[in-house]
């Protein structure tokens, strides 16, 4: 972990620095494109019979100013919504239109009768390079982080096991903005030495200032006790802000979305509204009408590939090109799946031979070297692209671009009650468990993020895990 203490200084300067080139790009291509260098801007004050003339830069100039004014007062730079999630996003690109549409009301107030064409070309250009911007940066922090860089140092307060399971989520996730350095529980050292494996436990709920001091932690992160009240919370509160200590508070709910949490307050209580999952209504309807037309529009992008893969499919082994397999859709509904033929036409009767050298988990059989796969198959399904077919299956309304991996039904079988929300929402091509890690996850693992995704799915995040699947498919990870 990096010990230089202005990470987060340094990570806001890079991003200044990056948001002002998108800016300047974006205001001056839309300027120069359309009207050249040196051309007088026009203006009329209200009620005068005049125009004043102006260089043309000014407008530029003070839409850019205004622009990083808004990004400065919106908080986009705000370590709290870096690396992950997607506030950062919604934030720059509502403030985006925001900036443009007080540009488009002067325009019209001055009579700036360039201000239209410029509008119409700078809006859509600013909101897609400043995303873009982001999206790169992010990228890029989440590779430091991964390396232990750039990242808020924590120490847990709370019960011994209920720090345990917070401490092995953060710990998941590699590229996260946290890093846990110690623990601080009830009974401090009669709970251990360690809380597992790389944290201490460096106190207990008595001695928590010296702990903060010794650790040197930036933030604290409650996981909760019985033996934590309001009073104790209030006194805490007051120990952190004497040691310029961030409180972050885990809930007991966990792998619910922020989208889904409204918190209200009632008589001087943050009382939390937590919203059912959206398994129906017209976001579903919106949802099946981009998966229409976006397979639509992927069938013909890519089907040379549905002429030309076949024939070489054939070419390496005997059988048909297309393989079809019995799999469990929505609400428990079989369907054919469709897939390009990646093993020897015979390999559903070998499997049983090879049950043994699974290298899956629990309930899906994967094997790293199957013997099954045919030449082709294996770069098929190195890059997915077995998966084409499936495809067609989406445009059938059997399934859906994003969504959880199609069970099979001897998979289903195996289904505990937890499981069977799997089948609460059409599965799909691609999901959490495909940008993951794939093949790579155990069956909990597996659960824990098709469950996610049924229980807080929205279309923006589908959008984000389809760009993420185009680097996992690069990556290759976990495609056996």
């Amino acid at each position: 972990m990096t010990p230089d203490a202005r990470w987060p200084d340094r990570l806001a300067s890079y991003l200044f620095f990056a948001d002002l080139l998108v800016i300047f790009v974006t205001l001056f291509s839309a300027q120069i494109g359309w009207y050249g260098f040196g051309k007088p801007v026009y203006l009329q004050f209200p009620g005068a019979d005049q125009y004043v003339i102006i260089p043309f830069a000014v407008p530029v100039i003070l839409l850019g100013v205004l622009w990083i004014f808004f990004l400065w007062v919106y908080r986009t730079r705000d370590i709290r919504i870096l690396g992950a999630g997607t506030a950062e996003y919604k934030r720059v690109a509502d403030l985006t239109i925001r900036v443009f549409g007080i540009f488009g009301i002067v325009a019209f107030v001055f009579n700036y009768t360039i201000g239209q064409a410029f509008l119409l070309t700078g809006l859509p250009l600013g909101v897609l390079l400043i995303l873009l911007e982001r999206w790169v940066m992010r990228r890029w922090l989440v590779r430091r982080r991964r390396r232990d860089e750039f990242k808020t140092t924590a120490i847990l307060y709370g019960d011994a096991a209920k720090s345990v399971r917070i401490a092995k989520e953060i710990q998941r996730d590699k590229g996260g903005g946290l890093a846990i350095v110690g623990a601080v529980t009830r009974d401090g050292a009669a709970d251990g030495v360690d809380l597992i494996d790389g944290i201490p436990i460096i106190g207990s709920f008595d001695t928590i200032l010296p702990a903060l001091v010794d650790s040197s932690a930036d933030a604290l992160i409650l996981t909760g006790s019985d033996s934590i009240g309001a009073n104790e919370m209030r006194e805490l509160g007051w120990v952190l802000e004497g040691a310029n200590v961030t409180l972050i508070v885990s809930p007991s709910l966990t792998d619910i979305a922020g989208p889904r949490i409204h918190a209200t307050p009632v008589a001087g209580l943050p009382l939390i509204h937590v919203d059912f999952p959206d398994t129906s209504g017209p976001k579903l309807w919106v949802k099946r009408l981009l998966d229409v037309v976006a397979s639509g529009l992927a069938i013909l992008v890519f089907s040379p590939l549905f002429l030309i893969l076949p024939i070489l499919i054939r070419r390496d082994s005997p059988g048909p090109a297309l393989f079809r397999q019995e799999r469990i859709g929505l609400n428990g509904k079989p369907f054919k799946m469709l897939k390009f033929r990646s093993m020897v036409s015979d390999a559903e009767g070998i499997l049983a031979s090879l049950l043994d050298a699974s290298d899956g988990n629990q309930v899906m059989f994967k094997m790293r070297d199957d013997p099954r796969i045919t030449k082709i198959g294996g770069f098929l399904r190195r890059y997915s692209l077995d998966e084409l077919p499936q495809l067609l299956n989406v445009f059938r309304g059997e399934m859906s671009l994003v969504g959880p991996r199609p069970p099979l039904p001897s998979e289903v079988e195996e289904y505990d009650h937890w499981a069977e929300r799997r089948l609460l929402v059409k599965p799909g091509i691609t999901g959490l468990w495909q940008v993951s890690g794939r093949s790579n996850l155990d069956w909990d693992d597996t659960v824990r993020l098709d469950l996610y995704y049924v229980e807080n799915w929205s279309l923006t995040g589908d959008i984000t895990i389809i760009l993420r699947t185009v680097s996992a498919v690069l990556k290759r990870e976990g495609a056996y």
